[in-house]
């Protein structure tokens, strides 16, 4: 069985469904229809029994509903400090973790009203997140739009 542990899961473990490979760069793990892969762990993860643990939370964040840590604050209540607090740490709150999942079933079974919110915060968060960025060449500025990560750095 191979250990899957993308994103910090510890407890998930695959039986089949994956090709290990030798690459130059040493071995390399291919999963058939990975999008299938993540939704159905988002899908184990909500449905588990007991407290969400910090990775967790930011799979099913990142994974199952491509939402940033302000994100996902906003559209629960809270602010990206504590969702960054609670995946750092572990330690979700309960009502935190039962609204997580709550969301992300309902997005995930296309209830349109959740759909839309999630897609409506994300949206406005990608938006925020833009950057100018100008170059000057023999003279002449161009300027590009360039999406940014909420954790990566600008170019130099």
């Amino acid at each position: 069985m191979y250990h899957y542990t993308f994103g910090g899961l510890r407890n998930v473990w695959l039986v089949n469904g994956y090709t290990v490979k030798q690459t130059p760069m040493g071995e390399a793990v291919a999963f058939a229809d990975g999008e299938g892969l993540e939704r159905a762990i988002c899908t184990a993860l909500a449905d588990k029994a007991g407290h969400l643990t910090g990775a967790e939370l930011r799979f099913i964040r990142q994974s199952g509903l491509l939402m940033s840590q302000a994100a996902l604050g906003k559209m629960i209540g809270t602010d990206a400090q504590s969702v960054a607090r609670w995946e750092k740490h572990g330690r979700v709150p309960k009502w935190a973790g039962k609204l997580v999942r709550l969301v992300f079933m309902a997005h995930a079974e296309g209830n349109q009203p959740i759909r839309r919110v999630v897609d409506r915060i994300n949206t406005v968060e990608r938006l925020v997140q833009q950057t100018i960025v100008m170059r000057e060449r023999k003279g002449a500025w161009t300027s590009t739009i360039k999406d940014v990560d909420a954790d990566e750095a600008l170019p130099a």
